[in-house]
């Protein structure tokens, strides 16, 4: 059996939980810390991570646990420099997204890794996910070029107000969480973005930057897309989740579940908050758009369901098992870290093009 891979985990909100809990019961795995700058005055340590060493100092949380690997959940504006201190350690590296705040940092990590031979995964949850991996598949047959409509708001109650609040130091929304579906956008495309447009709103007295944003996306086959994301109390639960791909020969749309949410009634979250909800799909519907003779449509729309879907705690320890296996088999990752890349140029120049009220040309 191959030696555990010792892993220095960074961050233990949402995501950092999640994933050092997927560690924790890997057995490819061996957690020899956890660090956050506040952790020591943390009452809320999960129990099964009760009792490993505790560390609010990255620096000597690196010299004192000599990781492998280490995994980064902490705000965005850290996750350059913890990656850059990480590979120059020879450590491999699992990030959550977005790989950096700018370009130029972005760049230099994925730059390390490649010098140093060192595995870097980006938690793009949505490329281990099997729902959307099959919207993708399915939006690839419906011709060119594409519109794709694709969005994520969330009202910000009870302990999403301050990490709304505190992501938004960092990020505004369109950015942090937009890498997501600019990536999905390019895989169904499969095309050169080169055009990008961008609009805001501050509608939050409380948060340092804009909280509403909407990018739009233009490929060099003809496609088009936007993304639009906003964090705040004062949010809209209508039409929050929007996913939804058409093409010439028809469309394909997630069909999400608005149901009651147990992490709602559990933590007073809104339901478009719930961390849960980001990833839940039920079904995905979709429309063929051939016509008879007579013009009716010759095909009925299909749902195909998507009910035993993981959850996402399963989805980060799927995201783990690649990492995993990343590092043992020494997997080719350039795909994947050039992708990283390329979604955050986009909702950066989505930033760009509102703070300089312009449409930015992507080189």
């Amino acid at each position: 059996m191959a030696d555990k891979v010792k892993i220095l985990v960074v961050g233990l909100g949402n995501m950092g939980a999640s994933h050092a809990s997927a560690y924790h019961r890997s057995e490819g795995f061996e957690i020899v810390g956890i660090m956050s700058r506040s952790i020591k005055g943390n009452k809320k340590i999960p129990k099964e991570l009760a009792g490993y060493p505790l560390y609010e100092d990255f620096d000597l949380a690196l010299k004192e646990t000599k990781p492998d690997a280490v995994s980064i959940n902490s705000w965005p504006n850290t996750h350059a420099e913890y990656a850059l201190k990480a590979i120059a350690a020879n450590c491999h590296v699992f990030m959550e997204k977005p790989l950096a705040t700018n370009i130029e940092d972005a760049e230099k990590v994925v730059a390390a890794a490649r010098a140093k031979n060192r595995k870097l995964v980006l938690g793009y949850i949505l490329r281990v996910h099997p729902s959307w991996i099959k919207f993708i598949e399915v939006g690839k047959t419906l011709g060119k070029p594409l519109v794709m409509r694709l969005n994520l708001n969330q009202q910000s109650s009870g302990t999403a107000w301050h990490w709304h609040k505190n992501l938004i130091d960092s990020l505004i929304p369109i950015v942090d969480c937009g890498v997501h579906y600019v990536d999905v956008m390019c895989q169904l495309t499969g095309a050169k973005p080169v055009r990008v447009h961008g609009i805001g709103a501050k509608l939050w007295a409380e948060a340092d930057k804009q909280n509403y944003g909407h990018l739009h996306v233009t490929f060099d086959d003809g496609s088009v897309g936007w993304y639009e994301a906003g964090w705040g109390p004062m949010m809209s639960e209508t039409a929050y989740f929007v996913k939804d791909v058409v093409g010439p020969k028809g469309a394909v749309s997630i069909v999400a579940g608005q149901g009651a949410s147990s992490a709602k009634d559990a933590e007073d979250l809104s339901d478009s908050a719930d961390i849960d909800r980001h990833t839940k799909t039920d079904a995905l519907k979709i429309h063929y758009a051939q016509v008879d003779g007579d013009k009716n449509f010759s095909k009925p729309d299909e749902i195909v369901s998507m009910e035993d879907e993981p959850g996402h705690q399963e989805l980060c320890d799927r995201e783990q098992a690649f990492f995993l296996r990343a590092i043992r088999e020494d997997l080719d990752l350039t795909e994947q870290m050039d992708a990283a890349v390329n979604s955050l140029r986009i909702v950066l120049a989505a930033e760009q093009s509102i703070a300089e009220k312009r449409t930015v040309e992507l080189a």
